[in-house]
């Protein structure tokens, strides 16, 4: 199967005269299922529509985007598999010096807000044309939002891009619903599950709020800066699509309705998504490297959804809290294709998800589940009702390893080291067979009033890992290092607090080769902190880090020894 079409020509060599579904992304156009707009676009095209892709058009020039002429149903507009001011900016809102996800790590092929620019591109080329609006950068700003970036409270997306409809979350059975309502003719677009509108003035005042949860206003959050903080809570609490509600937030004399979650996709469901003809390769316009291919190329995912709840992590909020994972024979299936790809060399680089070993892992089943508000299953405690299991992870690992054509297996997504402690048997497999070297943990602080702000388990958790670790390390006679990865400038974390990370790097003697200074993700619980200066759980006033002079203190304490003892010297 070839690639979706970006062009007229290509068009032409299918035998179309029009696309159904244009899409538009920040991102280099790469066909593999790590990539938003292939599997919505391979998702759509199992369905027997025509879709094209525009990848990185210039956004000076709308001209651009219409190459492929007017699509008959609707545009798709996504930033890309990153928040496009996060592509863009640093933690010291400095612009990036390479675009992973672009050819050569351009940084001069995604404008900032480029969901915003895409959308009005679009209305511009294609008058009337609805307009859809997708991935992690509509989902995490779908309603009134603090963009760290313009440091300034910021509408829904929506309401600056004047499209006509938002997907939030992953978004492949919604887009099929909005496809299949548009090509039977029907326009109305309203209550699909996983979807954000915004109405007029006039539909607006018909909104029945009583049958709704009704958030505070862009004007409240803009007025009482407190306000983000109870909108924040709310749109978490209905987050669970089993009982979430629908909610409304007013911008204005418009409202906008914030349609409940979809459902998670079952094994089934997701291992048809897998299975389609993915090229797993970049578009053959490209003459360069795309880093962000060249890192995932080699890696198959696995499992499906974010249990953690982080509080400064907006995958809970994109893939949701409940855990799915791929068939076994679903994930041998894909490995054996990619042995037989022209790249590989042997070595599958991962075998992972947003949490690695999560495989096999289940939560959602219990009837308690199906009413828990909670956005973390490990948090304060892991949740008696989430049942962990690590024989799947195990045989997955071993059943891989021993497919004709593969060398070398590894782990290289984040895995969470409470749960894996719990699996002794995968975690020997794993440090003993299938750590490349390194392994990548993240305990992000050891301070408990951090931890706890974080979401993040006890400090002693990672500890007992890293003795685990290097007790099974020795005895497989490997030399191996685990990289741990500390957050700077926390909301709530001075250098007093930072202090208790300092001393545990010098007492191990650790130097770390990443320091991560903290970035308020648009929507999450860490950006309403930041912006509040709350404490997300008791609202009281907590110390926030601003400036770049100031958060430079915390990333010097988390350098290695010589940066930290020059510090000292300079006191």
């Amino acid at each position: 199967m070839p690639f979706l079409p970006t062009t007229r020509s290509e068009m032409d060599a299918r035998g179309w005269g029009e696309l159904d579904v244009l899409l538009i992304t920040g991102d280099a156009y790469v066909d593999h299922p790590s990539f938003g707009v292939a599997v919505v676009g391979r998702v759509l095209e199992a369905d027997g529509y025509r879709v094209g892709v525009v990848a990185q058009p210039d956004w000076r020039d709308p001209a651009s985007i219409g190459g492929m002429g007017r699509p008959r149903l609707f545009c798709g507009v996504t930033a890309g598999n990153l928040d496009s001011m996060l592509a863009n900016y640093t933690a010291a809102r400095r612009r990036r010096r390479d675009d992973a996800y672009s050819e050569g790590g351009c940084v001069d092929k995604r404008p900032n807000h480029a969901t915003v620019v895409y959308a009005q591109m679009a209305r511009r080329a294609f008058p009337g044309l609805p307009i859809v609006l997708g991935g992690i950068e509509a989902s995490l700003r779908r309603v009134a939002h603090y963009d760290y970036w313009q440091d300034k409270l910021r509408p829904s997306i929506l309401l600056d891009s004047k499209a006509d409809l938002l997907v939030y979350g992953m978004g492949e059975q919604t887009v099929r619903e909005i496809a299949r309502r548009l090509a039977a003719g029907d326009t109305d677009l309203g209550g699909i599950r996983g979807t954000c509108r915004l109405l007029g003035a006039t539909a607006s005042t018909s909104v029945d709020r009583s049958a709704c949860v009704v958030l505070p206003s862009f004007e409240e959050c803009r007025q009482t800066t407190s306000a983000l903080l109870t909108l924040t809570k709310l749109v978490e609490r209905e987050q669970n699509p089993f009982c979430g509600s629908r909610c409304v937030q007013f911008h204005g004399d418009r409202a906008l309705v914030v349609d409940p979650p979809p459902e998670p996709l079952d094994t089934a469901r997701l291992d048809c998504i897998y299975a389609l003809p993915f090229m797993r390769e970049p578009h053959g316009i490209y003459r360069e490297a795309i880093p962000a291919f060249e890192m995932i190329k080699d890696s198959v995912t696995v499992v499906r959804g974010c249990a953690g709840g982080c509080s400064f992590c907006g995958l809970g909020l994109h893939q949701g809290k409940f855990v799915v994972s791929r068939s076994e024979a679903s994930v041998l299936a894909e490995v054996g294709r990619l042995v037989d790809g022209p790249r590989f060399r042997g070595t599958v680089s991962d075998l992972g998800g947003p949490t690695a070993n999560l495989y096999g892992c289940v939560n959602g089943n219990d009837a308690a589940c199906l009413t828990c508000r909670r956005p973390s299953c490990f948090f304060p405690e892991i949740c008696a009702r989430f049942k962990i299991e690590g024989r799947a992870g195990t045989q997955l690992l071993e059943r891989v390893a021993a497919l004709a054509g593969v060398k070398h297996v590894f782990v290289n997504s984040g895995i969470r080291m409470d749960v894996a402690l719990r699996t002794p048997q995968y975690l020997r497999r794993l440090i003993r067979h299938h750590v490349s070297g390194h392994l990548k943990v993240a305990p992000e602080h050891l301070h408990p009033d951090v931890l706890r702000r974080m979401r993040k388990p006890r400090g002693d958790v990672f500890d007992e890992f890293r003795r685990v670790f290097e007790a099974e390390s020795r005895e497989a006679g490997k030399q191996q290092y685990l990289v741990p990865y500390f957050i700077s400038n926390f909301p709530g974390c001075t250098d007093r607090e930072m202090a208790t990370v300092e001393e545990y790097l010098e007492r191990h003697r650790w130097n770390l080769q990443q320091v991560q200074d903290f970035i308020p993700l648009p929507m999450t619980p860490a950006a309403a902190m930041y912006y509040t200066a709350l404490d997300y759980g008791t609202e009281k006033p907590i110390p926030i880090v601003r400036g770049l002079a100031a958060r430079r203190k915390q990333m010097t304490q988390l350098r290695g020894p010589q940066q930290r003892d020059g510090r000292r010297r300079r006191r």
